[in-house]
């Protein structure tokens, strides 16, 4: 039904020292005249987006829908950035994002004012089927109103997680980080696991990592190379200092 490209790389990872990293999921699928972005990043991936969008032939007026798990700023904002786009969110976790005060938090307060008023956005339920193939799942905890979506495809099922499932390392430990409500994510922890299980070979794309499959054991396996550096000028002249983030060894291009 869809082909599915990665083009943001997530990154299972923080700064210690200068806030949140942000670098968050996000794919693109195209087929039945669709071209449909599961997220979109914050502003330090635009370049980078850009440039993925066009490599494959895709242009931001291209773009017929954006689907966001959550409000989050490392996965909303880039919204703006596709005009002729339906938005597709959930409706409690619209409600709830709007309703909040300004404050210390990853809600980008004027970008969900946005959403909140915009003709092109549409608010989804547990359980709507609301585009081709492509279903709605509720998983709370992370934020109240969070959203899988489930792409029954027969070539491959796909299943996003966002930040209800992060990264391998909270799949496979049944707890997470940066939580609204532990007992909520763990809950929906185990009904991702149950939908992963359901038809081997599905794909599971997280909010925070590389896109996984199970193994022959029943285990979370990456698809492709985990990739993420970073250019620091530490010393006195422009000459960088480059840093592979990703557990030593060889760094490729940073791509999806």
């Amino acid at each position: 039904m869809y082909d599915v490209d990665v083009l943001i790389q997530g990154y299972p990872g923080r700064s210690l020292c200068h806030g949140g990293l942000g670098w968050s999921t996000t794919t693109l699928l195209r087929g039945g005249g669709r071209n449909i972005l599961v997220d979109v990043g914050a502003f330090g991936v635009r370049h980078l987006l850009g440039q993925h969008l066009e490599r494959c032939g895709v242009a931001a007026a291209d773009i017929t829908d954006v689907v966001l798990t959550h409000a989050h700023y490392d996965h909303a904002v880039n919204f703006t950035l596709f005009p002729n786009a339906q938005v597709w969110i959930g409706e409690e976790e619209l409600a709830w994002a709007a309703a909040q005060p300004p404050g210390f938090n990853p809600l980008p307060e004027l970008y969900v004012r946005e959403l909140a008023v915009s003709e092109r956005v549409r608010r989804i339920r547990d359980g709507d089927a609301f585009l081709p193939g492509m279903r709605a799942i509720a998983s709370p905890g992370h934020t109240p109103g969070h959203l899988l979506f489930y792409v029954d495809a027969r070539r491959q099922p796909v299943l996003f997680t966002g930040d209800a499932a992060k990264n391998r390392a909270e799949l496979l430990s049944g707890s997470v980080n940066d939580t609204a409500d532990m007992a909520a994510s763990r809950a929906t922890l185990e009904r991702i696991w149950a939908l992963w299980r359901k038809v081997p070979g599905t794909l599971l794309v997280p909010g925070h990592d590389l896109g996984m499959t199970l193994d022959d054991a029943g285990q979370p396996a990456y698809v492709g190379e985990r990739r993420a550096a970073l250019n620091a000028w530490f010393g006195d002249t422009l000459e960088p200092v480059r840093i592979d983030l990703c557990c030593g060894g060889a760094l490729g291009r940073c791509s999806a």
